[in-house]
Parts: C-alpha cells; structure tokens; sequence
C-alpha cells in the first residue's frame, strides 16, 4: 500500500467505509490542529489534557475532536484521531507548523469553523499543499542524524514500539514521538494517524515500513551496495 494513501482501505476495525475517510480528512484534520493548537491555547490545553487518557476520561477533546471523525468510526479510529490530537498539542508552541499566538490573527483552516468542519460543508477539503510521505521510522531516523536521539536508543525504542499491541502502542506513541519532536524531527501527522487507524488489521506491513525506512535513511550506502549486489547476482544468472 502506497504511503500517498492514508485511510481509504479499511482500518483496523472495519468501521470506516472508503468512500467516507479519503486521504484527505487526515491531513485535513491534523493541519487543522496544529493551525488551533498554535493559535488558541485554549484548545491547546484542552487537547493536551487527553494524552495518554482513554475516550472516556477525556470530556474537554470531544467538541474539537468529534466532528472530524468520520462516520461510524470505530474505537480504534476514535483512539487514533484523539491520540494524534493529544500529541500535537504537546508540542511546543515553536514546533507548530503555523505562526503561533493569538495575536497572529491565522484563520481558521478552510471549511472549518472553530470547533471542526463548517456546517453544510464537506470535511474534506482541500487540504494543504502535501509534503512528501514520511513514516515514522523515517523520522526516527532523522532524529538520529540530527544527533538528537542516540542510534542505538531510537532503535530499541522504535523496535519496541513495533512489538506494541494497539492499547500498548497508545500508552508508548506519546513519550516516543515527544522525544523526536525535541530533536527536531518532524512527524508527519496524517500518515502517523492513518498508521494507528490500521495497527491492529494491518499492523504488520506498518511495522515493516516503519522498520525498513529507519534502517534504508541511516544507512543509505550499505543498501545501495546490497542492490547493486543483488542486481550483479541476477547479471549472473542470465548470463548463465
């Protein structure tokens, strides 16, 4: 599955029909956090309340949260739009990918109103221009190269994280991803919540890429010498 594709399959518990989570609803939704979270520390503080929290113990992220979740999603599309909004608001105000502070006077993402996608509107517009696709393991790989985060630490932990079951990966995400966004690394929302929709279906091929993408950004000349092996290999075998 490609990375430019977000939650248009099925997720983890079947809930969400394709045609009502196109890819854009997650980059929607999670621009649109960070533009509120920047700029009303209001909904900063409410949203950071929930981390770590189960969808009952979080009565101050529904208003902002519910109306973005698509129809009849499940608990663990509900756990993933939470978890997501939770983490992006613990960022620190610098980190945002928008002019923080209230003073900036930033509009409200397209189509929106304060408290999620305007009345009347379908909630998923247009999104903003996309950056390429980055899995998570990616951006543990470049907290490593930026020196921020130890190789052998991001290793352990992005591999403990992949060993995680979907209530494990919740109570682990959080701490992990605060620690890359203090080196600097960025995280590309969308896709980080489409992985969470899918973790306990599709967990599988997340992990693999996760893990392939970490070793693939840190050691790009040992897998260019492993291609250029495996291409002289298949020379051979023709030439046989």
């Amino acid at each position: 599955m490609s990375e430019a594709v977000l939650i248009e399959q099925e997720p983890a518990d079947g809930s969400v029909k394709a045609d009502e989570a196109r890819p854009s609803r997650a980059e929607a939704f999670t621009a649109w956090v960070e533009q509120r979270c920047a700029t009303d520390p209001g909904v900063r503080s409410a949203l950071r309340r929930g981390a770590g929290k189960g969808l009952d113990q979080v009565p101050s992220m529904h208003r902002l949260v519910a109306r973005w979740l698509p129809a009849d999603a499940g608990e663990d599309v509900q756990r993933a739009y939470y978890t997501v909004a939770a983490m992006i608001a613990a960022q620190r105000r610098s980190q945002y990918a928008v002019p923080a502070g209230p003073e900036d006077g930033a509009a409200e993402a397209p189509g929106s109103t304060p408290d999620g996608p305007a009345a009347g509107q379908p909630d998923d517009q247009t999104p903003p221009a996309r950056r390429p696709r980055q899995s998570l393991g990616r951006t543990f790989a470049d907290a490593v190269k930026a020196d921020g985060v130890r190789e052998t630490s991001a290793e352990t932990r992005l591999n403990l994280l992949t060993r995680q079951s979907v209530d494990g990966l919740h109570r682990h995400l959080p701490g992990a991803v605060r620690q890359l966004r203090e080196a600097g690394a960025r995280v590309d929302w969308a896709l980080l919540l489409a992985d969470l929709c899918r973790w306990r279906r599709y967990g599988g091929e997340v992990k693999r890429r996760w893990l392939q993408d970490f070793y693939r950004e840190l050691d790009p000349e040992k897998v260019k010498q492993a291609q250029q092996a495996d291409d002289a290999a298949d020379d051979g075998v023709r030439e046989q």
